[in-house]
């Protein structure tokens, strides 16, 4: 009997790791999400929270999913593919400096992004990420930071 329940547990860990990471292997390898099922205006404003709250100051907060809601018809589109989908950029005077006196091209790195979405076709489960800057010092710690970001924010505060 407690074998049944290992492997019971074993699967559905296994079944909620896939999920999770399902989102990243869709869209890259450069790509770091969790999910969540934290309502989706309440991660949204936890992804504000978690930026403002590093210290750092948001300088656009995009609704991408009001855009393609918007052009859907013009476009011809003939799913909806997100219930909600928003982005927030910002950038951190000294993250950045680092990065950039490390290799002046990182400034392609700059703003960071952190998004947030939940896809029309599973609602209730939110999707929070980043993209991940290539691997190197200064942009390891750059990338921890945004982990740190979209973990707190998957949490709901």
């Amino acid at each position: 009997m407690m074998l049944k329940s290992i492997s019971r547990a074993a699967i559905a860990v296994t079944a909620m790791l896939s999920l999770a990471a399902g989102a990243a292997r869709a869209a890259g390898d450069d790509v770091f999400t969790v999910t969540t099922d934290v309502p989706f205006e309440d991660a949204a404003q936890a992804v504000h929270d978690a930026i403002i709250n590093k210290g750092y100051k948001v300088d656009y907060h995009g609704y991408v999913g009001d855009m393609l809601k918007r052009t859907a018809e013009d476009v011809g589109a003939e799913r909806p593919l997100y219930k909600d989908a928003e982005f927030f950029t910002f950038c951190s005077a000294v993250l950045s400096r680092k990065a950039m006196e490390a290799d002046v091209g990182d400034i392609a790195y700059c703003p960071y992004v952190v998004f947030v979405y939940e896809d029309a076709s599973t609602p209730g489960t939110v999707t929070i990420g980043h993209r991940k800057l290539p691997s190197g010092e200064v942009r390891d710690e750059v990338n921890k930071t945004l982990d740190e970001i979209v973990t707190t924010a998957s949490e709901g505060f």
